[in-house]
C-alpha cells in the first residue's frame, strides 16, 4: 500500500477541459475556502498532497478524462484567461506531465 498513488478527482466544464487537453492551461484554480482547504489537504508543509490529478469533463462514466502528474499546490492569484477572477486568491493546482487520455 505504500506505493499507492493519491489521486485528486476534479470535474471541469468543456472550455477549461479543452484548454488543458490542448496543452494551453497549465494550472487549475479552486476557491480559497474551507471546503477546498479540507478537500485538497493543503498545508505549507504538504504542498503536494496528491500524486495525480484526474480531470473529467462531465459526470457520465464515459466522460472524457485527462490524467496528469501533480507538481504541487500553491496559494496565489490566477490568470483571468484561465478562469480566475482578478484580485481573488485561489489554490493554484500545478499540472505536471500528462499521463493518459481516456475517451478524448
Amino acid at each position: 500500500m505504500a506505493n499507492e498513488k493519491k489521486i485528486l478527482h476534479l470535474t471541469l466544464n468543456k472550455k477549461w477541459f479543452d484548454l488543458i487537453k490542448d496543452g494551453i492551461k497549465k494550472e487549475e484554480y479552486r476557491e480559497f475556502k474551507d471546503y477546498w482547504h479540507k478537500r485538497l489537504k493543503f498545508s505549507p508543509l504538504n504542498t503536494k498532497p496528491f500524486d495525480i490529478i484526474e480531470f473529467t469533463n462531465g459526470y457520465n462514466k464515459k466522460s472524457p478524462k485527462l490524467i496528469f502528474e501533480m507538481k504541487g499546490i500553491s496559494i496565489g492569484y490566477g490568470l483571468p484567461e484561465w478562469g480566475a477572477n482578478e484580485r481573488q486568491i485561489y489554490y493554484v493546482i500545478l499540472l505536471g506531465n500528462e499521463l493518459e487520455r481516456i475517451n478524448c
